[in-house]
């Protein structure tokens, strides 16, 4: 029997717990015997009082192990994830995972849906006609031993026990403890069974951790604990002041990331999604940066990437001709320009603000239960930095429901600020964390 006062009591007078502690919360929980009153009061424990590493890395790995853990060890080489605190037009795994897999890295991702302002790479592949992401472990496998890569979504057995506490955490204001944070997300990456892990940290307004400080210490806490836990890990924290793409919306963002792996620039986001499939292939194989990139970048000129992201979407049942003729993917009834109300130049767009305009045109959800518009969403014309003249298109907003249009007009205009002056570039990466 968990004595659960007793633990609750060591967490409260700012004790370290035990590993067999941690075990037997967390197995209590699995279980059913912990009730959720105890839990709760444990995590604001924890949310007070903090872990340490050793604390962090137990409950990373108790919960990791809580359910049925991927094991890929049949499959050879260095299998490599990918994880992004979440952003907005934030494409980079349709365009890192096969780039990297082009270049004979395992990738072996499962991703998640969005939620709130943030975009989830499942709604974006599902706007790809007969895609499926609800692979068998037996099939996830398989395709990644044949062709290199896969990206599905969370089996129901994987890290059960996080699923009990996050919905515990959004209840109880615990959301924002940075050990809570480390082992929710970790525990997921580590059950899925890879090797080595690339976080992509966001930082700015449209992320988890609005401040670079915030950020740097969650990137920093999660590459300490993934290497205690015994996996590769890098991470790079990365700007989400403003979109990291032009598009924003599901297929919008097929369209963008196929133009990418087309060879064309698209500023930002091109330029990330060749560091991450270079950090990818460093993880693998231990190269070194100058070597990583110059393999990534040759599989971009040859098409691989390109050819691999279409490989992909046939496995998985999704028409690849998508990526020659955007016409088969989801279309709006409607398109409707934003112009700029003066002259000057672009000095923010708030991604937080642009996400919630998407997501209020129909490409988001609020609840997990929501249905998306997979056609809907918002393109930028313009970015940081760019001059414009007054009446020039800045945004073109992609509708099928009219309800709510002149709010998401007012929302989109909220978040675009023209200045006289051109502002200071932003850094892209503000930190490599390996």
């Amino acid at each position: 029997m968990v004595d659960m006062v007793a633990i609750i009591e060591k967490k409260k007078n700012g004790l370290a717990l035990s590993q067999q502690d941690i075990a037997a919360w967390v197995r209590g929980v699995y279980g059913g015997t912990v009730p959720d009153y105890q839990s709760a009061a444990l995590l604001m424990a924890i949310r007070l009082r903090g872990m340490n590493a050793e604390e962090t890395t137990a409950l990373t790995l108790e919960m990791a192990y809580s359910g049925s853990a991927a094991d890929l060890s049949a499959i050879p080489g260095v299998k490599v994830d990918k994880h992004s605190t979440g952003g907005v037009g934030d494409l980079t795994s349709l365009v890192a995972v096969p780039l990297a897999a082009a270049c004979g890295v395992p990738v072996a991702k499962m991703s998640g849906r969005g939620l709130g302002h943030t975009g989830g790479t499942l709604d974006k592949l599902m706007s790809v006609p007969g895609m499926q992401i609800d692979l068998t472990m037996e099939q996830f496998m398989d395709q990644v031993q044949r062709i290199g890569c896969a990206i599905i979504g969370q089996t129901g057995e994987l890290a059960p026990v996080d699923k009990v506490l996050y919905a515990l955490r959004d209840v109880t204001a615990t959301v924002d403890s940075l050990p809570l944070i480390v082992s929710s997300i970790l525990s997921k990456k580590i059950a899925a069974g890879c090797d080595a892990i690339l976080l992509d940290v966001k930082t700015g307004s449209g992320a988890l951790m609005p401040t670079l400080h915030e950020s740097v210490l969650l990137a920093r806490e999660m590459v300490r604990i993934g290497k205690l836990a015994g996996r590769r890990m890098m991470a790079l924290v990365t700007d989400m002041d403003q979109p990291l793409g032009h598009n924003i919306g599901n297929a919008l963002e097929i369209v963008e990331a196929a133009d990418i792996l087309k060879g064309c620039d698209h500023g930002r986001a091109s330029q990330l999604c060749l560091e991450v499939a270079a950090r990818m292939v460093m993880l693998c194989f231990g190269s070194d940066h100058e070597t990583a990139h110059a393999q990534v970048h040759s599989a971009l000129v040859s098409g691989a990437g390109l050819k691999k992201l279409g490989q992909m979407l046939r496995e998985q049942g999704g028409n690849s001709n998508v990526l020659q003729n955007y016409a088969l993917l989801p279309a709006v009834a409607q398109r409707v320009a934003v112009r700029a109300e003066q002259d000057g130049f672009i000095s923010s767009l708030q991604a937080q603000k642009l996400g919630l305009a998407a997501k209020a045109l129909g490409a988001g959800r609020g609840s997990k239960d929501e249905n998306v518009d997979y056609a809907v969403g918002i393109v930028l014309h313009k970015q940081v930095g760019d001059r414009v003249s007054r009446g020039e298109p800045v945004a073109e907003l992609y509708v099928n429901e009219t309800d709510r249009l002149e709010e998401v007009q007012q929302m989109v205009r909220s978040a675009i600020t023209i200045s006289a002056d051109a502002p200071e570039p932003s850094p892209l990466i503000y930190e490599i964390i390996e």
